[in-house]
């Protein structure tokens, strides 16, 4: 015999609609209560119908995840995958589904969210990256539709929910490392400067120039993609300079290892000739040679904390906008070393 969601609300002593208010994980309703209606499901061996549920509260389930480019250039960094399994382990504990938007230019990605939401595919929203003037952001304001966003946004961050690390501080933190090395020319490759993580980077990695009085050359700044050929085009453009840099800091692991071999194929060693630090820490930064000092931004809790915060306002659409900070640690390995001479 089939057990119903009355059966479970006689033997939790609750309303029906209660019981449908536990599943949802409604934050209205006490601990208490849900670990009483939740023992009971559990004893009868209930399983919602998430079609019913669906259908009832005219949701669909699925949470929208948007990249910030193709498919093709964003699964070559390890970073994206991460996030998403970070998404995906949230979500699926609570019986959501995922829909994903790519696309090959930024208007055929705009075309597709406008597509997602009018055709109420999905019932929220996650941004993989924080743009400056982005429209995309623009428009889910204006339809009110559940979103949050992974990085910092350009402007009223306080409406909007999102998850990040304090790239800012980051930036400063591993440019003081070096400087602290004794480097005094230091360059940084970052992302397109469209980018809030390469402009928060950026930011941090002038401001301790500033504060240690070394000059802050816009030849030792290249945005590139976060591709190996980024970083390698990257270090074709600073060492033509009439003064290489002794150090890099470089915003993206498998640009990084893009760094290493085009300074290997110049004939530099490193750390011996150039120091390079990078960020995100993957399981490339420990097997390059040498293995890289990396920023751990701790990417799964990145996804994780984002679409826990997603649900949250899908669940509950008058909760207040709110803004996480994961933590992050400098993992030192063998790519840095103190300039000869210091």
């Amino acid at each position: 015999m089939t057990v119903t969601i009355k059966d479970v609300a006689i033997k939790a002593n609750v309303a029906p609609s209660t019981v449908s208010r536990v599943i949802a994980n409604n934050p209205r309703i006490s601990e208490k209560t849900k670990k009483r209606v939740r023992k009971a499901i559990q004893e009868l061996g209930y399983h919602p119908n998430l079609n019913a549920r669906s259908l009832a509260n005219q949701m669909t389930n699925s949470v929208g995840i948007v990249m910030p480019e193709s498919a093709s250039k964003s699964f070559q960094n390890p970073f994206f995958p991460e996030v998403i399994r970070g998404i995906s382990s949230y979500i699926q504990s609570r019986e959501y589904s995922l829909f994903m938007v790519t696309g090959e230019t930024e208007e055929a990605i705009y075309e597709g969210v406008v597509k997602m939401v009018q055709g109420r595919r999905v019932d929220g929203i996650v941004l993989l990256y924080s743009r400056v003037d982005d429209k995309i952001i623009q428009y889910l304001i204006e339809k009110k539709f559940p979103f949050v966003l992974i990085g910092k946004p350009q402007q009223t961050a306080q409406d909007i929910t999102y998850t990040d690390n304090d790239n800012y501080s980051a930036g400063r933190e591993v440019t003081e490392y070096l400087i602290k090395l004794g480097h005094t020319h230091i360059a940084f490759i970052g992302g397109s400067p469209n980018l809030m993580v390469t402009k928060e980077r950026l930011s941090g990695f002038r401001e301790a120039l500033l504060m240690a009085d070394l000059q802050i050359s816009n030849d030792y700044i290249c945005h590139m993609e976060f591709l190996q050929e980024g970083g390698k085009e990257a270090v074709e453009q600073l060492f033509q300079l009439k003064q290489p840099p002794t150090a890099i800091v470089v915003t993206d692991d498998l640009m990084a290892l893009g760094v290493l071999s085009a300074l290997s194929e110049k004939g530099y060693s490193i750390p011996d000739d150039v120091s390079v630090i990078s960020f995100n820490n993957v399981i490339l930064s420990e097997i390059s040679n040498p293995p890289l000092t990396s920023v751990d931004v701790h990417i799964f809790q990145l996804g994780y904390e984002s679409a826990k915060s997603l649900v949250e306002k899908i669940e509950a659409p008058d909760l207040l906008p709110k803004n996480i900070l994961v933590p992050y640690t400098i993992i030192e390995r063998h790519s840095c070393m103190k300039q000869e001479g210091r």
